[in-house]
């Protein structure tokens, strides 16, 4: 049972990329996911977040305008499109399942830090290069 991220990369200041989160063996469309990132040397913070069934979503201010969270539930799959990426975007990239009290959540839960949220089935991350 994980999450894998992928579609990382390397682009230009100003250029795009969409991220996958792809779950494996269970069905992504019960649970709420967070795409997070995190830089070397600094904490990870959550970006964008997105309910069960897609209609709640929420965005870190530095990424709001930029990044759109979106979910296929038939494809099992939840995507991060990102525009306009800046170098400050540089991260490897994660996305996770909040769950509380052992049962995942299935509203959104952006920030990594609320109390008695637990984050699961972190995959390996994907790396977003940007060159300036």
């Amino acid at each position: 049972v994980q999450l894998q991220a992928s579609g990382g990369g390397l682009v230009q200041a100003g250029g795009s990329l969409r991220l996958s989160c792809a779950a494996s063996g269970f069905t992504l469309g019960d649970y709420a996911i967070t795409w997070f990132r995190q830089a070397p040397g600094k904490e990870r913070e959550g970006l964008a977040c997105t309910s069960t069934s897609g209609d709640s979503t929420y965005y870190q201010e530095s990424v709001k305008g930029r990044f759109t969270i979106s979910r296929d539930n038939a494809r099992n799959t939840v995507y991060l499109q990102m525009n306009s990426l800046e170098p400050e975007d540089m991260a490897v990239y994660y996305c996770a399942v909040p769950f509380h009290n052992g049962t995942p959540l299935r509203f959104c839960v952006l920030d990594p830090g609320v109390a008695e949220v637990s984050w699961h089935y972190w995959g390996q991350g994907t790396q977003v290069t940007v060159s300036s």
